[in-house]
């Protein structure tokens, strides 16, 4: 009883990729960008009016709203859905030794990495062109493609995956800050180890599958997300 409200190649795209890699059912809802202006009556069920809004009902009591989980923050979906729904090799267990880089990715991804292209989309693409920044988006690109130079320097030893030797929530918590790079256009900046790796997540059938997911859906939002 698993729903996901969203946009396309939004912060959204996390816990959709984590649902199809976990081959778990769901119903998709798709929105127009930014939804708390172009879908009407979304602030009523989020008033955030932002992107993921996820709920997972139990089964066995489908109309019980004293049952319902309702999450908005798109890693902290990825945690719940490999806690809630798992075992599943996403996760990586407090035992093992990579278990802190495993979950300081699942933070940085949003904090540290998506945060700075959201003032970047804010003041190069959705502002009115009178309103828009470019220095303050300049900037904030520049403060993208530094910080991302925690995961090039991570990838030199070789490693094929950011933690535990294999594909995990880490990966597509931190992938989708590649994701939305190259729809911002600075995906260039990034270096050769995190291209390599970048490469590989996209190449995964849950990754793809996550995007034909939400590009045959009706009403699929066209533009930037």
């Amino acid at each position: 009883m698993i729903e996901l409200w969203h946009c396309a190649d939004a912060r959204s795209f996390r816990p959709l990729w984590m649902l199809e890699e976990m081959e778990l059912p769901y119903t998709l809802h798709m929105l127009r960008f930014p939804p708390r202006y172009l879908e009407p009556g979304y602030t009523d069920r989020n008033p955030l009016g932002t992107v993921p809004w996820f709920e997972d009902r139990p089964e066995a009591a489908p109309t019980d709203e004293s049952g319902i989980q309702i999450l908005t923050e798109s890693s902290g979906i990825l945690h719940y859905l490999a806690e809630r729904h798992g075992p599943t090799p996403l996760a990586v267990d407090s035992s093992e030794p990579d278990f802190g880089a495993y979950v300081n990715y699942l933070f940085q991804s949003d904090a540290t990495f998506t945060f700075p292209q959201t003032l970047v989309l804010r003041y190069r693409v959705l502002e009115k062109p009178e309103k828009r920044q470019p220095q303050v988006a300049d900037d904030y690109a520049r403060w993208f493609t530094a910080r991302m130079g925690w995961v090039e320097q991570h990838l030199e030893d070789g490693r094929k995956w950011l933690v535990a030797g294999r594909f995990t929530a880490a990966d597509i918590a931190v992938g989708y800050a590649c994701l939305l790079a190259d729809t911002l256009g600075l995906l260039d900046g990034l270096g050769p180890n995190t291209h390599a790796w970048w490469g590989r997540c996209r190449a995964r059938d849950g990754y793809r599958r996550a995007r034909a997911a939400q590009s045959t859906r009706e009403n699929l939002p066209s533009g930037t997300p």
